[in-house]
Formats: structure tokens, C-alpha cells, sequence
């Protein structure tokens, strides 16, 4: 995801920065090269060798320092930085940076860097709400700077409200974002995920095991090249992604409605909730006791939203999803073919490390003109990236 991805991240003072520490795990993670610079402030709350350790790299902190006795410190993290993120970044590191003042190794680097820089704030309510912190991070933002809104909540200082250093977790969606070439930019995509649930009665249903991992990461990855994300979930345990609108459904009927209401405002559709084929004829009003040996359950036939999205009269561009246990190639083919798709996912469910609930997957794509991709096992994350390439490739030579 951040792979040969150079990171540098700006470290201030304040209880916050425990936080910090999570936020480089995921860095790190993820592939980026992460550089550290601490101000002495910060190095009172965590000592400098826990960032050296987790980083594998020199942590940064005095100004007039050498890299390998030959470049300038600042100069050179400066020039080789793809991002910069100021994580917690305190009103005092704020207010110089919007006043062009240089006289620390952070805000020195800051000042000599093209990069973009991710500013995430940490202060007390007042200080956060003070109109000359209001002011600086006005201009910061009018000069394309970059925040993470921090959360609302109990303070280090006893007091309640705004101030409160975004998650770890935020920070990393952001610096992912920000390093995601935005080109869905201007575009509407709506993607399915999840399973759905056909009620037998109140205490009983029909479902699957699809976990809605695969429809979320590619909402996410949407999101991050920059268009407009519906998210049309079945129930699942998973939050959905940052900046996406998310609508909930529970059954098939219930997503067949909402995907057709939406669908002429989109120029994508991704489809890969795992629908119910069959649902209940009947729905019980009460729970159906045990009684006899056996009992029948009749079943009736699902709309079928991809078949009905793929005969509108001017549809948007149509990914399915084949999810096999057998067959694979072959069914994919037919499916592409008659719901009238211009590119379809096939995967073997029956593979443990591939699938239903778990963080991995491997596919095949399928193209209108014959043409498959092969995909070999990946984070779903890292797939969901490589079908939305293939998308854009498709959609704009569409």
C-alpha cells in the first residue's frame, strides 16, 4: 500500500504522543520508509530509541547535524520526503509554521520540503478554539496544507471537547489518501458488499459467510482516488470507511431497491456483496416451534441485481463478482456474458486463505473482450487497489 513510499514523521510535545508510536507501526506496516524527527518536547513524554527501533532508522532531532557526514540533516529529509505528517502537532509548532518560523530541526525541514504535509492536530479545547490558532490553521489550509480534525472527548488536562489527537488509524487513512493518485476524481461509484439476510422468521434467517472485507476495502480504495463512494452493505461487523455513504440494508429485495434507486447517478457499479439467490416464500410472524422430524421450506427465486443493472438502458460501467467452489474460468465467462458486465471477479471461496472472512484473497478478471488477468494471493487491500486500476483503464477507454 505505502510500499517505496518515504515518510517523514514530526513529532511534538504533548501526552499525545503515545499515539504516535501506533501511528509508525502502521506506517511501517504498510511498506512506507519512515525518517522520525522529535522535537526535545516530545523526547520528555517517549524516549527517541522506541521511534529508532520501530523506524529502523536514525531518529532526528538536532538541527545542525550531518547524515553520513556529507549531507545537511533537514536539507536532505526534506528533499527525498513524499510526505510529511506533523502527528501530534501542538499550537506552538502550528503558529510558526503558518508565521514561517524556522528554529528547530522539524520546522526547519518543514519549511525546505515540496512535500505534502499532514498535520495532525493536539491541544486543549481553549487552545484549539482560540481564534489566533483558528487564523493560522485557516492560512495553513488556504496553502494547501493538510489536517486531521481531532476527536471530541475527555482531555489530558480534565477538560471535555475538541482537542483530542484523531486515532492512529485516521492519520494512516489520510497519509494513505494523500498518497493515492486521484484519478476518480468527478466520478460516482457505488459498491456492494456483505452478505444478505432472508428472514424465516423472527429468530431465523438465510445467509453466507461473506464477511464484507472485499466490497469495504475497494469503498476505501474508491474513496482515496478521490470519487464519490455509496456503499450498499449487507450486515456486517466491519465500519465502513472514512468519507463513504454507507446504506444499510438486510436483504436481497431491500439492495435490489436501494442499487436501482442510485444507479443512474452513478457512472461505476462494483458488485461484490454475496446476495442471497433464494429467500424464504413465507416469512413466520412467530418462531416456528420444533415439532416434527422434518419440516419443508419453500423457497423463491431473488431479483437479480446485476442482471437488472446490466439491461438498463444507459448503464454505468458494470464489475461483478463470481464467487466459485468449482468451474471457475468457465462460470465466470458465462456470468460476464449474459448479465452483460464489462469486467467480472472470480474467485474460489472453497480456498482457506482466499474467500469468506479472511484478510486475503486471489482472482481472476474477466474482460468484455476476452481478455483475464491473473491475480495471485494478496492482502484484499492490495487487490482492491489492482481492480480499481483495471477499472480506470476500462472505464476510460470506455
Amino acid at each position: 500500500m505505502l510500499r517505496d513510499k518515504r515518510i517523514v514523521l514530526c513529532i511534538t510535545g504533548g501526552i499525545a504522543v503515545y499515539k504516535a508510536v501506533e501511528l509508525l507501526r502502521l506506517l511501517t506496516k504498510a511498506g512506507a520508509e519512515v525518517h522520525v524527527i522529535m522535537t526535545r518536547s516530545a523526547q520528555e513524554f517517549v524516549a527517541p530509541l522506541t521511534f529508532q527501533t520501530l523506524s529502523m532508522n536514525p531518529v532526528h532531532s538536532e538541527l545542525f547535524n550531518l547524515i553520513a557526514e556529507q549531507e545537511i540533516g533537514h536539507i536532505s529529509l526534506a528533499d527525498r520526503a513524499d510526505l510529511f505528517i506533523i502527528a501530534p502537532a501542538t499550537a506552538n509548532v502550528i503558529g510558526k509554521i503558518a508565521c514561517g518560523i524556522a528554529d528547530d530541526m522539524l520546522t526547519t525541514t518543514v519549511m525546505a520540503t515540496k512535500a505534502p504535509v499532514l498535520i495532525a492536530p493536539a491541544m486543549n479545547v481553549n487552545m484549539y478554539t482560540n481564534p489566533i490558532y483558528r487564523e493560522n490553521q485557516d492560512k495553513l489550509l488556504r496553502l494547501n496544507y493538510m489536517f486531521v480534525p481531532p476527536e471530541k472527548g475527555t482531555l489530558a488536562c480534565g477538560w471535555e471537547g475538541e482537542g483530542k489527537l484523531a486515532t492512529p488509524e485516521a492519520i494512516f487513512e489520510m497519509a494513505v489518501s494523500a498518497l493515492t493518485p486521484k484519478d476518480l476524481i468527478g466520478q460516482t461509484i457505488m459498491v456492494t458488499a456483505g452478505p444478505t439476510r432472508e428472514e424465516i422468521d423472527p429468530v431465523r434467517f438465510i445467509s453466507n459467510y461473506s464477511s464484507g472485507k472485499m466490497g469495504y476495502a475497494l469503498a476505501r480504495s474508491a474513496q482515496r482516488r478521490g470519487s464519490r463512494v455509496i456503499l450498499v452493505s449487507g450486515p456486517v461487523s466491519i465500519a465502513a470507511p472514512s468519507g463513504v455513504e454507507l446504506v444499510q440494508v438486510e436483504s436481497a429485495q431491500e439492495m435490489h431497491a436501494q442499487v436501482m434507486a442510485r444507479a443512474a447517478a452513478c457512472s461505476i457499479v462494483i458488485k461484490a456483496a454475496a446476495v442471497a439467490d433464494y429467500r424464504p416464500e413465507e416469512r413466520k410472524e412467530g418462531k416456528i416451534k420444533k415439532q416434527s422430524d422434518e419440516m419443508i421450506l419453500r423457497l423463491v427465486k431473488n431479483p437479480d441485481i446485476l442482471a437488472d443493472l446490466g439491461s438498463l438502458e444507459h448503464r454505468p460501467f458494470l464489475a461483478g463478482f463470481a464467487a466459485e467452489t468449482g468451474g471457475l474460468k468457465s462460470n465466470a465467462a458465462k456470468k460476464l456474458k449474459e448479465k452483460n458486465l464489462d469486467m467480472i471477479v472470480a474467485n474460489d471461496v472453497s480456498q482457506a486463505d482466499a474467500g469468506f472472512n479472511v484478510d486475503t484473497n486471489r482472482a481472476w478478471l474477466f474482460f468484455r473482450d476476452g481478455r483475464s488477468v491473473e491475480c495471485p494471493l494478496m492482502p484484499k487491500e492490495e487487490l482492491a487497489s489492482l481492480i480499481l486500476d483495471h477499472i480506470v483503464a476500462e472505464f476510460s477507454a470506455r
